[in-house]
C-alpha cells in the first residue's frame, strides 16, 4: 500500500489510465499537473485534470512553466521534478507515482545502446526508487501503451493525445517512431521477461558489496573495481536528486576525490567510496590528525567535523 501519495499527471493516456486503476484500487491520492503553454491543447488537459479532481474528491496542484525561459525536454524535466519535489516537501507526500510504462522504458533501452551503455544503464526506468524524502514508483512499467489506452477505450475514459510525441525532431520520438512502437507490439512478452532477466543479473553485481550510512554520509566497501565503484556513486548521487553525465563519471574515477554540483564530496580509496556534502570548514591540527588516523579522506572531513562520527565508531 502506498503511504501519502502524489501522481504525475498529464491527462494523456498513460498518466490516466493510472489515475483510474487507483480509483480502483482505493488507493488515496492527489494529483499535480505542469501545464508548459507550448500547446494550445495544454489548456484543455490542465481543465479536464481539475474537474476530475473536482470529481472524485481530490488535490490538484498546478505549475504554468514561465514564459521567460527557453522551453527543452531537460529544462522541462527538471522544472516538473522541481515542482514535484516542492509539493512533496511542502505537504509531507511520501510517495510519488509516475505513469512510465513498458513503451517508455524500451525506448530508454534503446537510446542508450545507441549512446553506448552499461548493463545498469540500459535497465533504465526501476519500478521504485529510494530518494531522501520520498519514494519514486512507476506500477505500469508491466503495461504496453497499447494495453493502457485499450484499458481507457473500454471503460469509454476521455484522455488526451500530445501530438509533439509524434514530432521526430526530439530523439525519443524519432526512436518510438522508427524503431521500437513496432517491434513492442510484435515482442512485448519477450521484453517483459527480457528486463526481468537484466534486473537480476544487475542486482547480483551488487550483493556483495557494503553499504554503511548515517545520516547524510554513505560508506561503501568495494572490490577496486572500477565499473562497480561508478555505478554505486551514480545511483547514490541519484538517490540524493543529483544525475551525472558520462563525462562526469570518468572525471570521477579519474581524479578520485571531487567534488559534484558544488556540494557533494566522493572520494574513493583503496577499499572504500565516501559520499557526503561538501563542507569547507576550518578544522583544528588534533582533528585532522585524528581523521588522518582513521583514514578519513580528505573532502570528506569538513561534513565529519559537524557530526559526532567517532562516537558512531
Amino acid at each position: 500500500m502506498y503511504k501519502k501519495t502524489l501522481l504525475a499527471f498529464s491527462a494523456g493516456i498513460d498518466s490516466t489510465a493510472l489515475f483510474f486503476k487507483l480509483l480502483e484500487k482505493n488507493i488515496k491520492f492527489d494529483i499535480a499537473i505542469v501545464d508548459y503553454e507550448q500547446r494550445e491543447q495544454s489548456k484543455d488537459e490542465v481543465a479536464y485534470a481539475q474537474k476530475l479532481c473536482r470529481l472524485y474528491n481530490k488535490k490538484c496542484f498546478l505549475k504554468v512553466f514561465p514564459s521567460d525561459i527557453k522551453f527543452s525536454e531537460k529544462i522541462a524535466r527538471d522544472f516538473r521534478y522541481d515542482f514535484f519535489e516542492e509539493i512533496i516537501e511542502n505537504e509531507n507526500y511520501k510517495t510519488l507515482l509516475t505513469a512510465h510504462q513498458l513503451d517508455d522504458k524500451f525506448e530508454w533501452f534503446l537510446m542508450q545502446l545507441g549512446r553506448g551503455a552499461g548493463l545498469t544503464e540500459l535497465i533504465g526506468l526501476e519500478e521504485k526508487e529510494t530518494r531522501e524524502n520520498y519514494s519514486l514508483q512507476r506500477p505500469l512499467l508491466e503495461n504496453t501503451k497499447q494495453e493502457l489506452q485499450e484499458y481507457l477505450d473500454k471503460k469509454e475514459i476521455k484522455y488526451f493525445i500530445d501530438q509533439s510525441n509524434y514530432d521526430t525532431k526530439y530523439q525519443r520520438n524519432h526512436i518510438r517512431a522508427s524503431f521500437s512502437n513496432e517491434f513492442i507490439k510484435q515482442y512485448s512478452q519477450g521484453i517483459k521477461r527480457s528486463f526481468n532477466y537484466l534486473k537480476k543479473d544487475n542486482n547480483s553485481l551488487f550483493k556483495n558489496i557494503s553499504r554503511y550510512t548515517k545520516d547524510q554520509l554513505t560508506i561503501f566497501d568495494w572490490n577496486e573495481d572500477d565499473n562497480i565503484a561508478i555505478r554505486l556513486i551514480d545511483k547514490e548521487l541519484k538517490y540524493r536528486g543529483i544525475l551525472i553525465t558520462k563525462a562526469t563519471r570518468d572525471e570521477i574515477l579519474k581524479q578520485k576525490e571531487i567534488t559534484i554540483s558544488n556540494k557533494i564530496a566522493i572520494s574513493i580509496t583503496s577499499s572504500q567510496i565516501w559520499i557526503a556534502p561538501k563542507y569547507d570548514v576550518k578544522m583544528t591540527k588534533k582533528f585532522k590528525e585524528k581523521c588522518r588516523v582513521n583514514k578519513i579522506p580528505k573532502n570528506i572531513r569538513g561534513y565529519i567535523s559537524t557530526t559526532d562520527y567517532f562516537l558512531w565508531n
